[in-house]
């Protein structure tokens, strides 16, 4: 690599550390390899200008994978604008119909571009992509084509053509993004394994309690979470008990709410204990709720990747003696609502702390809850 190519690479991640406080990235080096000055300069803006880290994350790892595949395909970074061909090529590499690949190799995305992808880690799955994800990506691709001040060919006849048809031909059943909810029973099982008083089954035992507390928090709400966000509330009186402590958690803009809005959740009891205990044992007072732990047991100053908190649902899952592929992070989020649905809580009740903005999606689980212990369900009985 010549000098003038490192010294323009060591610019490129000084600049993505600037933003790395609101954008976490573990793959910074490799982001500054794929991404464009003028892309990173973009982030740069959204950032300043205010954009929600979730919104801007997910913005970064599509406008990589747009790169990394543009690098793969056409051996160039993305062209801005994107000619119409070009978008069509994206539709035909990662919509296809499995049948026909197996009488016809050619059909697809191309088997070096699929290597050179799966190399960089970029595909992890085999077969074609889920539609909602190439619409997604398509998506994002026009909306930094139009923040260019440029036109682009997003709205043409023939890519919607392309898309329709290769939607129909590329037929794939709705999944849950956790295949079983982390409903009360699972989760004191997940609790139970976080018994031995060390530093991480005391940030693990805080993590489940909390997220599961607040109204079922995503991973990312977790993982962003900062000292600077909780508010020690009055302790709630609880008859012939001592009082419970309370505090709240100010999310801020979450995914679902308005620009302007201060999502607030509450929690009282047992979680505020298990997180009172983490940040005492952790010692911390400031910044990032929820931190790293290495093999020597050291706090890092930074926050966790929302991949970790995935991750460790799925290693408390397996320690608990459950199938791991059955359940995810967003489990606690479902889970929630569907325990909230099995103790008789009001949907409305339970959505001010869920914070759904959706009845019709928020009301699925309890509709699954109330239908299997419902009278319909038990005329045999």
């Amino acid at each position: 690599m010549s000098i003038d190519r490192s010294a323009e690479l060591a610019a490129r991640v000084a600049t993505l550390d600037t933003i790395a406080a609101v954008l976490p990235m573990d793959r910074r080096d490799e982001l500054a390899e794929l991404l464009t000055d003028q892309d990173i300069e973009t982030l740069r803006h959204l950032v300043n200008e205010g954009m929600g880290a979730n919104t801007l994350r997910a913005l970064t790892s599509d406008l990589a994978y747009l790169q990394a595949w543009s690098l793969a395909a056409t051996g160039r970074s993305l062209p801005w604008p994107a000619p119409e061909a070009l978008l069509l090529k994206f539709v035909a590499h990662h919509l296809w119909d499995a049948e026909k690949r197996l009488t016809d190799p050619e059909h697809g995305m191309p088997a070096d571009v699929d290597d050179k992808l799966r190399i960089q880690g970029f595909l992890r799955t085999v077969g074609p992509h889920a539609p909602d994800t190439v619409r997604r990506r398509l998506a994002t691709w026009s909306t930094l084509t139009t923040w260019r001040g440029l036109d682009g060919f997003f709205g043409s006849p023939a890519l919607k053509s392309a898309l329709r048809l290769a939607v129909r031909a590329t037929p794939r059943p709705r999944k849950r993004k956790s295949a079983k909810a982390v409903t009360g029973d699972i989760l004191s099982r997940l609790i139970t394994t976080c018994s031995t008083g060390s530093l991480r089954d005391i940030r693990d035992r805080a993590i489940l309690m909390v997220a599961f507390a607040s109204g079922g928090r995503r991973r990312s709400e977790i993982a962003g979470l900062r000292v600077e966000q909780l508010q020690r509330e009055e302790p709630i009186q609880v008859d012939g008990a001592p009082p419970l402590l309370s505090l709240s958690i100010h999310l801020g803009r979450t995914k679902t709410s308005g620009a302007d809005n201060d999502e607030v959740v509450y929690l009282s009891g047992r979680p505020v204990d298990a997180l009172n205990a983490w940040l005492a044992a952790a010692n911390i007072d400031k910044g990032s709720v929820f931190r790293a732990i290495d093999r020597w047991g050291n706090v890092s100053r930074r926050p966790l990747d929302p991949k970790a908190i995935n991750d460790m649902v799925k290693q408390r899952v397996e320690m608990a003696g459950l199938d791991p592929t059955e359940f995810s992070a967003h489990g606690l989020r479902s889970g929630y609502l569907t325990e909230a649905a099995n103790r008789g809580i009001p949907l409305p009740e339970a959505m001010e702390q869920s914070r759904h903005r959706s009845v019709q999606q928020a009301s699925q689980y309890y509709n699954s809850a109330q239908r299997r212990s419902g009278r319909a369900a038990r005329l045999m009985d």
